[in-house]
């Protein structure tokens, strides 16, 4: 297929696969909605001058969600994806809490794509820094987003507040995932690919692959056995169509 170029068809496809995924009956498209708040967001952001290159930002953006646009149409056309994006790919339409759903794919895009999309982005420079301070703006947007993204799981997902019980109650971070790791883990996987060239660069684009699938496998079967009771239960009291989800996360009825 012929991926997009611009934020809008960035957009624009997202609302596709969003379509594809729940016409499917699938949950792959659970992520592909709060990854369209986040593109949406950053093209405010890029339009209203806030980046120090913001051109730059728009190319790396694009760069960045065409990393995942191409993998899912790979995965459906029985082409080879990365480790971390099978797990999620595969997961489709597993009985999993729709925040499973969410982070399986956060953890490949942010902890893989985003980082391969920086560091292509700085490969002919001679230093990363001059993108430091936008990328961190980047992850501040999505900081910002996932208090939005709790709101709109609360919708579905009545007893999501178990997770944060949970985490207070425990040296366990909830699913074995933070966000917050995750980015900050993405700046430091970007220079160090950044530093590679050729074979070198693909022995360690493979070894964090692996590293990120092991963090999937985590967030898809938790290690924990009162963690997987909480999530069943989270499960059992919360929306199953995936229409139904959408919908609800958008502020919608639909049951």
């Amino acid at each position: 297929m012929k991926l997009p170029t611009t934020i809008d068809g960035v957009i624009e496809e997202l609302d596709r696969i969003i379509d594809l995924t729940v016409e499917d009956g699938n949950y792959l498209g659970l992520f592909a909605f709060v990854y369209r708040d986040t593109t949406a967001r950053i093209k405010s952001e890029v339009i209203a001058g806030a980046f120090e290159d913001n051109m730059r930002m728009h190319e790396m953006d694009v760069l960045f969600a065409n990393f995942y646009i191409k993998a899912y149409h790979d995965y459906r056309a029985g082409k080879r994806v990365s480790l971390c994006w099978k797990v999620s790919f595969d997961a489709a339409h597993d009985p999993l809490a729709i925040v499973q759903h969410i982070m399986l794919g956060m953890n490949a895009h942010i902890n893989l794509d985003l980082a391969i999309a920086a560091a292509l982005t700085m490969n002919d420079e001679p230093t990363m820094d001059d993108l430091s301070n936008d990328f961190h703006k980047i992850n501040e947007i999505l900081s910002g987003l996932t208090n939005e993204m709790q709101e709109q799981l609360a919708r579905v997902s009545p007893l999501m507040f178990l997770l944060d019980w949970i985490g207070q109650r425990s040296d366990e971070k909830v699913i074995d995932f933070s966000i917050k790791v995750a980015r900050e883990q993405s700046w430091i996987i970007a220079q160090e690919l950044w530093g590679c060239a050729g074979g070198d660069r693909e022995a360690r684009l493979q070894k964090v692959d692996k590293s990120i699938e092991r963090i999937a496998d985590r967030i898809r079967s938790p290690r924990t056995g009162l963690l997987r009771f909480v999530i069943k239960v989270i499960r059992r009291f919360e929306k199953k169509d995936a229409a139904a989800i959408v919908d609800g996360m958008r502020g919608g009825t639909s049951n």
